[in-house]
């Protein structure tokens, strides 16, 4: 089985990462870290070294955008996802959004969009008197775009399609990959705030409505804050629901399609260390990494794994100081990627550059709790992968302190 294990590797390596006629994985770590130590402005053969090291046999991890283009004359991105633009409701502003998703699609970059800014089906026009088809009819043509995009290279096409709770269309957003084969290149996640769960939680009627200028005539409104705008707007009450209800619809479709997911964007902005500066209500394809408006995910991840001694024994530990050595290392590698990388488009060259986000995360977790005589989902096992998370963020926060007193703080540090 290791042999098969082994060669399935191989293969995948040769397929999506290997650079020319690269030899082996090492040369392939050594290319990556080459590439990422050129950004330093001094030691670069110290820092080379170092990055190779946290490289070697698995340690770290980086995300597949950087193993693939590091060092190479590829025009692509090295960070693995992207969150678009907000979509202004018009069709130039839909298709410039949608341009703006092709030309990342193509170097590289999986999407994700928030659809909320689109007025719901059925609304008319009043310039031009057309009835609008809605939020979920768009998604189509995104859906079309990245396959047609995926066609002419290896790498699968991903997208991420959100939508409020209290957008008009949510039912029909809840229920729109249950026909089979429809948006099969999205994943989909309903945006869902504190007052809708407070909503469900008393059994009242719940709102849905669209900022009030896509409308004619007056009819009832109240203040939201909505995505495309810096305050909160007057927007139209177009009907009202059970909470309740919607709720159990998005439950239902959950468990019987695996679709939609959930945000909870009201807790997600509220535990931001950007909140000051930032709003997000989308994620990356595979929704693990909340993002702003043309954010991007700098990704890489601690094996576990390859910290444990003395597995399935009696003298089984993990390696503190190792692991928290590897950390450090690992911010500084992602660190670099954002001067390294470059961008599909210039405005998330300024939203990197101007937070330097990065998504350090962990593999192996499960594998490690069982060498380390921890059965995965106890209560023992529940302390040890807090004891472990609390240590990578509080070593990476460290390694992140250094790095601003070395190269200067990143420039969104500042409350506006």
């Amino acid at each position: 089985m290791e042999q098969v294990g082994a060669e399935i590797s191989r293969r995948i390596w040769k397929a999506k990462y290997r650079y020319q006629q690269e030899g082996t994985i090492t040369h392939s770590w050594h290319r990556i870290a080459r590439a990422l130590a050129m950004v330093e402005t001094k030691d670069q053969a110290a820092w080379e070294e170092r990055f190779s090291g946290i490289l070697q046999d698995f340690k770290f991890l980086p995300g597949g955008r950087i193993q693939a283009g590091a060092g190479t004359e590829r025009n692509v991105t090295l960070f693995n996802c992207f969150v678009m633009g907000p979509i202004e409701d018009s069709i130039s502003g839909i298709f410039a959004a949608l341009e703006e998703g092709a030309i990342t699609m193509q170097q590289g970059g999986g999407i994700g969009y928030d659809f909320s800014t689109l007025r719901p089906r059925g609304t008319r026009a009043k310039t031009v008197g057309t009835i609008a088809s809605g939020p979920v009819s768009f998604m189509h043509v995104w859906d079309a775009m990245c396959g047609t995009i995926l066609s002419t290279g290896a790498r699968r096409g991903a997208m991420m399609a959100t939508l409020r709770c209290d957008h008009p269309d949510i039912e029909e957003f809840i229920v729109a990959k249950q026909q089979p084969g429809a948006l099969r290149r999205f994943n989909l996640s309903a945006q869902i705030t504190d007052a809708f769960m407070a909503a469900v939680q008393r059994g009242t009627e719940w709102q849905l409505v669209f900022p009030e200028a896509a409308f004619a005539g007056e009819g009832e409104s109240v203040l939201r804050n909505w995505p495309g705008f810096d305050d909160p707007v007057p927007c139209r009450v177009v009907r009202r629901v059970r909470a309740r209800d919607l709720w159990d619809g998005i439950l239902r479709a959950t468990y019987e399609y695996a679709e939609p997911g959930v945000l909870f964007v009201d807790r997600i902005n509220g535990l931001n260390n950007l909140w000051y500066c930032e709003r997000i209500s989308a994620t990356n394809p595979c929704g693990e990494i909340p993002l702003p408006p043309y954010g991007a995910c700098d990704l890489g991840s601690i094996n576990l794994t390859r910290f444990v001694s003395f597995p399935f024994s009696r003298q089984t530990r993990l390696e503190i100081e190792a692991l928290k050595e590897t950390v450090q290392v690992a911010v500084r590698l992602l660190d670099n990627v954002i001067d390294a990388s470059r961008f599909p488009l210039p405005q998330q060259a300024e939203s990197a550059q101007g937070t330097r986000r990065i998504g350090l995360g962990i593999t192996g977790l499960a594998d490690a709790l069982l060498m380390l005589g921890s059965r995965y989902g106890s209560n023992e096992s529940l302390d040890l992968a807090r004891e472990v998370m609390s240590l990578i963020c509080h070593t990476a926060y460290r390694a992140s302190v250094l790095l601003a007193e070395e190269k200067g703080s990143f420039p969104c540090l500042v409350h506006p």
